[in-house]
């Protein structure tokens, strides 16, 4: 009779322990706009709840990130119109003409990227633009523990390669030319002089497929997140 007493109470207290250590790996991303524009923050993961955020200038969106998800992302949309029933359309970042986002947006965009809780209790973060530049950001780690801060704020728009040039951003290789040499679906693949033109103007940013060894970052799991429009 003993055990039958006790045995609710051992799950109680395994359950509780499970919650605060799952807690304790979770993440925080603080996402801002200082932009002097609205932006329609957005956020996905897959098979996870997305979501989405108008902000205007100062404004903060909070978003959750559970231990575990990979290829997740954080991006900025630009020039949205939505109905009440947050239905529309964005000239950049779009995805598929809804307010709260349940799948990734359409290029071009500038990314805010992660994986958290992966090899040797690690997040990955990373800044791309191989789906093109969009919003100037930065990436950067709201803890102690981790001092971490990448950021893409070059001229891109301003200076973009004329066959790259979109209204209101400039397009990755990728999307815009759909070329094996700038996509990388067989896996090999080097820079070229399109994904040079991102690389030199954000150093910290992915600039095509491969460039995992300058552009890929860690922080300890546990750590909480800015990531910032126009810092």
């Amino acid at each position: 009779m003993v055990y039958h007493k006790t045995l609710p109470v051992v799950f109680f207290f395994a359950f509780v322990t499970l919650y605060f250590v799952i807690l304790a790996d979770a993440a925080t991303f603080t996402v801002t706009n200082n932009c002097p524009y609205v932006v329609w923050a957005a956020a996905s993961a897959p098979g996870k709840p997305g979501g989405g955020k108008r902000l205007n200038q100062g404004e903060t969106w909070i978003v959750n990130g559970d231990p575990g998800v990979t290829k997740a992302r954080i991006w900025g949309r630009t020039n949205c119109n939505f109905d009440a029933s947050g239905r529309g359309e964005c000239q950049t970042g779009d995805c598929n003409g809804v307010l709260e986002c349940t799948s990734y947006g359409r290029a071009p965009n500038t990314l805010a990227e992660y994986s958290l809780k992966q090899y040797a209790d690690q997040d990955f973060i990373d800044i791309s633009v191989i789906d093109g530049f969009n919003i100037p950001m930065e990436f950067s780690s709201a803890s102690g523990q981790c001092t971490r801060k990448i950021s893409c704020t070059g001229d891109i728009i301003g200076q973009c390669p004329g066959e790259l040039k979109v209204d209101g951003a400039c397009n990755g290789p990728c999307p815009m030319l759909k070329t094996e040499e700038h996509c990388c679906n067989s896996g090999n693949c080097g820079p070229t002089p399109l994904s040079m033109f991102f690389k030199q103007r954000c150093p910290d940013a992915y600039s095509y497929p491969k460039d995992d060894p300058t552009s890929l970052f860690t922080c300890p799991t546990g750590t909480n997140y800015n990531v910032i429009f126009c810092p």
